[in-house]
This record gives C-alpha cells, structure tokens and sequence, in this order.
C-alpha cells in the first residue's frame, strides 16, 4: 500500500495505459481468433453479411458512428456547371494518341459544348465487367500491361464502392446535434493491416484536439485486403466502433487505387464534414508537428491566401517513369506528357474553400493512377499553383540530422518513420527541458 501512494501521477497514468493496452490487445485476439475460428469455413457471400452485421452493430453503440437525423441522405453530386479548367492546364496536355490523353480531350470539348461530362457508371459489381470491351478496343497493348495496372484501368470508371465503416458524426457534436466548426481535418492513407502505425499517430500528432478554440479532427481512409491476406474486417469493425476514426470503403487497396480513395473522401467530406477550413491529405508513415502546422495555418502568410492554398515539398519536372519494374509506371501508350507541378503525396495541405472544385473537376479529369500527380493535376486545372514550403520533407531529411530533436521541432512533416520513431520523436520536440 505505501509503494502505490508514492507513485507520481504520472506513473499512475503509464499504470492506467498499460494497462488499457493489455486489456485492448486481449480482446483483440480474443475476437480474431474466435470469429477466425468460426467464419475460416463460411463462404464470402456469408462473411460479408457478417461484416456488415457488425458494421451496424458498432455504428449502434457508438455515439461517433451512431446514425443521426442531422446526416443527408444524398450523395454529393459534382457541380458540373460550374467546372471550369485553367487554359495553363489544357495547353500542358499534349493531343495525341495515348490513351489518358485522347479522354482528357473528348470530356474538355464535351465541357466546352456545355455537355454534361459526368457520367453515371454502372453499378459497383458490374463496372468492372462493362469496362473490359471498352479498354481492348481503345487500348491496344492492354495486355502487356502489369496485371495492377489492368485491375486499375477496369475500375477507372467506377466511383461508387459501398462504404463499409462510417464516421457520419464526426464533425458533429455528441451534446445538441450542432456542427462543429471544423479548424483543420486530417485525412491519413492507410490500409487495413496498419493498426500500429494508425495507433501511433492517435496518440501522437493526430490527436483530436481543441487548441486555442481550433478543432481538430482524424479520419483514417482505408480499402479492403487482397483476397489472398488475412481478413481483418471484424478487428476493423471493433477498431471502427473503439476509435470513431476509421473509413472504409470497398474496394481493394492498392498504390493505384488511391486516386478512388482521394475521390471518396472528397465525396465523404462534402457530405459529412463541409465546412472544415483545412485538410491535410498524408500517409499513416509521417511525423508531423500539429502545433506547428496550426500556428502556420493561423499565421498572416496564410490569412492572404488561405482561399487557394495548396502548400507542401512540391516536384516541379515530374514526368512518366517508363520502366515496367517501377511502381510509378506509366505505359506511353495509356499517357504521353509531362507531369504539373504537384506536392508530394507523403503529406501537403490545401484550403477547405477547394472541395467542392476539386470534387467537381473528377468529374471531367479521368483518373490517373498516381493520386499525387492527379491531385496536382486537379489543382492546376482550377489555377492554383503549388506553393513550396521548407518544412514539408516527404522525401527525408539528411542522415546526420535524423536525431536532432531540434530540427525536427522546427520541421512541419516529415515522411517514412516507424511507430516507434513517431513516439519517441513527438515526445522528445514537447520535451519542456528541450533547449533550441
């Protein structure tokens, strides 16, 4: 009894959290190995109904996930009377046969004509098979392409994957029902295999904070495992319903696919979060430094051009990698260009004033496979320009600085670190005895 009145508080909270830790990792295993047990034998068909039986089982008992009369019930539909796209980006693409190419050109004269360019696909099952005629008449190597890359151009046109876990209350509050002014809304890429990574940014630099009257908001943006991995759907479920934070959708998860994910997020914010100010668009791998990032974000730099930001380390003379064994690969024959300027994928930032543009311009552009370069090439059609901040790294920093808290500490992002590395960085850059 006398040695646990003198634990600090402090140590008393470590105690807590370990053992919150242990008990969390218990029912998890619990859970895996118990319904692993019981649906290893049933057919997919049933272990969808499965999955969705628990879907609306969290989304019952959490007040995060609960359904509520606040939510529409109506997708956001893209504003395509109002697209309009930037003379810089329509010159930058080049009119000839590549495939990507020869569609960007059909939908800007179909805008030009006051057509409506968006185009209803079939339903999610079906898509796929209504694609294939279409690919080996217009795409004439199709074959030879890597088999991710087909899988990539057979869904291209498909836009409407079920959405298995929700976050509808995620930017309402639990007490009255009312919106909640959203200051920043983080949006991090994972997949579903990462609850560690995803972990460590909740206890780190995703926090859903109030600071200074800002409010901060996560979201986790996932598609589902390949066929031949470990089916994780019930952990998600329980990690959806636990966390409030997880999106799914789906569709399966892939590099090239995260343009599909970028477009339901868009949808989803429209829809369930409209009014935030800012997003941050970045991988469950990165360190960032929230507090810096806000005191960026509220800073006169940014008031002047807050409308139109779209900030991060920006690649200016991209261009196609041609070699099949790259996974950036791009054929000549499905695009022949240079890439716009974009910001790198691993994390950048732009204004909440753009969704709604942005949604509606995916309504026109095709989908490229490369979500950072598409996203670049979205922006450049609305005239926003990328702006370069030093403090983006998502390409590293030098070796011999990687351990120096007090670079870090005056870095807003930083890309590729591990779970551990994310911890032990953030608790070392809020370390009061730290000196810079």
């Amino acid at each position: 009894m006398t040695q646990l009145t003198l634990l600090n508080p402090g140590a008393m909270r470590r105690v807590h959290t370990f053992s919150a830790m242990i008990l969390l990792a218990a029912l998890f295993m619990i859970l895996y190995i118990t319904l692993n047990l019981e649906t290893a034998s049933v057919p997919k068909a049933v272990r969808n109904d499965l999955h969705q039986q628990s879907s609306l089982w969290g989304q019952k008992n959490d007040v995060k996930t609960q359904s509520s009369t606040h939510e529409s019930t109506t997708t956001p539909k893209p504003d395509v009377y109002n697209v309009s796209v930037s003379d810089v980006f329509r010159q930058s693409i080049p009119q000839n046969g590549a495939y990507w190419n020869r569609l960007m050109h059909s939908a800007l004269r179909e805008l030009d004509k006051g057509g409506n360019t968006f185009r209803h696909a079939s339903s999610w099952p079906l898509c796929r098979e209504n694609n294939q005629e279409s690919l080996q008449t217009n795409v004439h190597d199709f074959t030879s392409y890597p088999f991710l890359f087909q899988n990539f151009l057979q869904v291209m046109n498909c836009r409407s994957p079920p959405v298995l876990f929700n976050q509808p209350n995620k930017c309402i509050t639990s007490e009255g029902g009312g919106a909640v002014p959203i200051f920043l809304l983080l949006a991090i890429k994972s997949v579903p295999g990462n609850f560690e990574r995803r972990q460590a940014v909740r206890e780190t630099w995703g926090r859903e904070v109030h600071q200074g009257g800002l409010q901060v908001r996560t979201v986790f943006l996932l598609g589902t495992s390949p066929q031949d991995h470990p089916d994780l759907s019930l952990l998600l479920s329980f990690e959806a319903q636990q966390f409030g934070d997880v999106l799914q959708w789906d569709f399966d998860e892939s590099l090239l696919n995260l343009t599909l994910k970028m477009n339901m997020f868009l949808q989803w914010t429209l829809k369930h979060c409209p009014h935030v100010s800012f997003v941050f668009s970045g991988d469950d791998d990165v360190f960032m430094n929230t507090p810096a990032l806000l005191k960026y974000l509220q800073s006169q730099e940014v008031s002047s051009k807050a409308p139109q930001l779209y900030v991060g380390q920006i690649i200016t003379k991209g261009s196609p990698m041609r070699d099949p064994n790259n996974k950036y690969y791009i054929p000549l024959s499905f695009f022949d260009g240079p890439y716009p300027a974009y910001a790198g994928g691993g994390g950048f930032l732009y204004s909440g004033a753009l969704l709604q543009p942005l949604y509606s311009l995916l309504s026109v552009i095709p989908f490229f496979p490369i979500d950072d370069v598409y996203a670049g090439m979205c922006f450049n059609a609305l005239g926003v320009s990328p702006e370069l901040h030093p403090g983006f790294k998502t390409f590293d920093i030098k070796d011999h600085d990687r351990q120096n808290l007090c670079i870090h500490k005056d870095l807003l992002l930083i890309h590729q670190r591990s779970p551990s590395q994310i911890k032990t960085l953030w608790k070392g850059i809020h370390n009061p005895l730290l000196t810079c």
